[in-house]
């Protein structure tokens, strides 16, 4: 008994510990998000493109000129892109007021909809609370009220304002993550030297190496998934007589790495622009259903079959994951909330004690790694 005893005391002195380091690290990650954002997209750039660059490295290709060829693809892919959405999302923050009058015109007929149903609603609460009040009754005073008008910054000033910061931090996630993609495996030699045991460097290389397998597999995967996405919104668009449909193509591209909210966020973009430019509002309504049918064709038959069962998360996780990054760290958080589950599935499924948080991050059915790790325990415990 004196053997199990103190495990189960140290309980109520852990748990609290875990609690405060927990909010701690969230209160870090939140508070220095301009420092920490970067610092980790360059970590997971360099993870992700590590099997590249040790496939180049066999050819004799150096390490430096590895990373010299991945930062400019990655700055020539960021310039192409912004390129591409700077010209259509200029002009519609030019013609904003005339959008706005136009939008406003042509759903005023579903804004009166709700109007009505609104009005009899509160009809309904009076007759069921008896009647309104004298002071509810009372006549309105002849005397109108002021109408206060804030006047906000403008688009280009908020713009102007915030681009040194998004340049600054886009740079320096370059530049680290050249300097550590050039340095070669020096950070897995670092981490087998500071294990203690055997073990412990077999263990933290079988980690570092199936980290970068699966989110190479996965980047890879969901860069051609959503590449071909984009091809195709971007067709049906062009057929339906939608403006700029090469705007819509790159924005379903770039939009599909945010599980869930991306795909909403682009049906009702297209909703938006499609209502500017047609007529009626049956044809808006048809195009967002397009595009809608499109992301869920993806969403739930090709990318699942495309990225297998070894990656496959628990989706109220995946959805938890993205809105609590999306708040800390902004779009930008969003688009890293499942590289991160992944990251912290793969410390679950190769430490034990992490065990039950790997059950958790998984989906319905058990990898292969929660197998063996079973597999092994059971066998450990049956010796002795």
């Amino acid at each position: 008994m004196s053997e199990i005893d103190p495990p189960v005391s140290l309980r109520p002195v852990i748990w609290p510990q875990v609690t405060l380091a927990v909010l701690a690290l969230v209160a870090a990650v939140v508070l220095g998000r301009t420092f920490i954002m970067p610092v980790f997209l360059a970590f997971l750039l360099a993870l992700t493109f590590s099997p590249i660059r040790r496939f180049l490295q066999r050819r004799r290709v150096p390490p430096p000129v590895s990373a010299l060829l991945f930062v400019s693809a990655l700055a020539v892919g960021f310039g192409a892109l912004a390129l591409v959405l700077s010209g259509p999302i200029q002009q519609y923050v030019a013609d904003r007021e005339t959008i706005a009058a136009d939008v406003e015109r042509k759903l005023r007929g579903v804004s009166e909809v709700i109007e009505k149903v609104a009005e009899a609603s509160d009809e309904v609460q009076e007759v069921a609370e008896g009647g309104q009040s004298d002071a509810e009754t009372a006549a309105p005073s002849d005397e109108e009220p002021q109408e206060v008008v804030v006047q906000g910054p403008s688009v280009l000033s908020q713009t102007l304002t915030t681009a040194p910061s998004v340049m600054g931090q886009i740079i320096f996630t370059l530049v680290l993550f050249f300097f550590l993609t050039a340095s070669g495996d020096m950070f897995h030699e670092k981490l087998v030297q500071t294990a203690s045991t055997f073990k412990d460097k077999k263990r933290a290389i079988q980690i570092s190496h199936d980290i970068e397998r699966k989110l190479s597999r996965y980047f890879l995967t969901i860069t051609v998934i959503n590449a071909g996405l984009g091809v195709s919104v971007g067709l049906a668009l062009w057929g339906l007589g939608m403006p700029n449909p090469l705007l819509f193509g790159v924005l379903a591209f770039a939009l599909n790495y945010i599980p869930f909210l991306g795909a909403i966020a682009g049906v009702l973009l297209a909703f938006f622009i499609a209502v500017i430019s047609f007529d009626t509002l049956s044809s808006a309504l048809f195009v967002a259903g397009v595009y809608l049918g499109l992301t869920t064709i993806e969403g739930q038959f090709i990318t699942p079959y495309a990225v297998g069962r070894s990656l496959k998360l628990n989706p109220v996780l995946v959805f938890i994951a993205v809105a609590f990054w999306g708040w800390a760290w902004s779009v930008i958080g969003m688009f890293i909330a499942v590289p991160a589950l992944i990251v912290l599935r793969v410390f679950s499924d190769k430490i034990p004690a992490l065990e039950g948080l790997g059950i958790f991050l998984s989906g319905s059915e058990t990898t292969h790694e929660q197998r063996v790790s079973k597999e092994k325990r059971d066998a450990e415990q049956a010796e002795i």
